[in-house]
């Protein structure tokens, strides 16, 4: 299957964020046709940070966990590519294909001790190397390049991300992905003119499906708010268990 393919239809893809095999074969059984890996939520699960503190073999197995787990689309949040050289991260991308994963998001920003963007011209140079290196050895993957203009909270965030996007356009990305934008008269400006499809994530004040269906966005994601959302009710739980001595509530329906 060719990932592109599924930006083809007019309803966004809904992307269901997942962590380990067992939410992947979940998200399949409800009924979800595309999943994505969550690095924040992965990291969380294994101890560590987000920002590239798990090794990309840790990432790697887990990857090829939920590949064999499942007969769906899978995109893998590959964060800044696990290194700085972009032969490494072509590497990295070469062996995510390798496991059956179709699309990675590749952002322009890294931890270093804090989150810091990239200049436009810095990552578009990475990203353009990565690009004419996976083409050159024939692996077709899709490049999701996710900007963090809004995450961050940079000055002009939509002017910001007008730029980026058609630079990373001209070096190779194949769609955008702008977390933490909310509003609708920016999602529709944004859409209206980066040449790429945009690919937007949950939020408090994120529109309705429809609405951002409307607005001409191709591709929803969860982050790790499910994960978040899962991991409050099983402290709830542990907390109901050792508070009341019981474990009744786990058996009320």
């Amino acid at each position: 299957m060719n990932f592109k393919d599924l930006y083809q239809e007019e309803e966004p893809i809904l992307l269901c964020n997942v962590w380990d095999v067992a939410s992947a074969k979940l998200a399949q059984k409800v009924g979800y046709t595309v999943i994505g890996t969550s690095s924040s939520a992965i990291a969380t699960m294994l101890g560590y940070n987000d920002g590239e503190e798990i090794s990309f073999d840790e990432l790697e197995y887990i990857v090829g966990r939920i590949v064999k787990s499942i007969n769906i689309p899978l995109t893998v949040d590959l964060e800044a590519g696990y290194s700085r050289n972009p032969e490494e991260i072509v590497e990295h991308i070469k062996r995510m294909e390798q496991l059956g994963v179709l699309g990675i998001n590749l952002e322009d920003s890294i931890v270093n001790g804090n989150r810091t963007i990239l200049s436009v011209d810095e990552f578009s140079r990475i990203l353009s190397s990565v690009y004419t290196q996976l083409a050159q050895q024939n692996v077709n993957i899709f490049l999701n390049v996710r900007t963090d203009t809004y995450l961050l909270g940079v000055s002009n965030p939509l002017e910001q991300t007008i730029e980026r996007a058609g630079k990373y356009a001209d070096s190779g990305a194949n769609g955008l992905f702008v977390p933490c934008i909310e509003k609708q008269e920016d999602i529709k400006v944004l859409v209206e003119h980066i040449a790429l499809p945009l690919n937007v994530m949950c939020m408090p004040n994120l529109p309705d499906f429809e609405t951002l269906m409307n607005l001409g966005v191709k591709r929803i994601s969860m982050g790790n708010f499910v994960f978040n959302k899962l991991n409050n009710f099983l402290w709830t739980e542990l907390d109901s268990i050792q508070n009341n001595r019981s474990f009744q509530n786990l058996f009320i329906q």
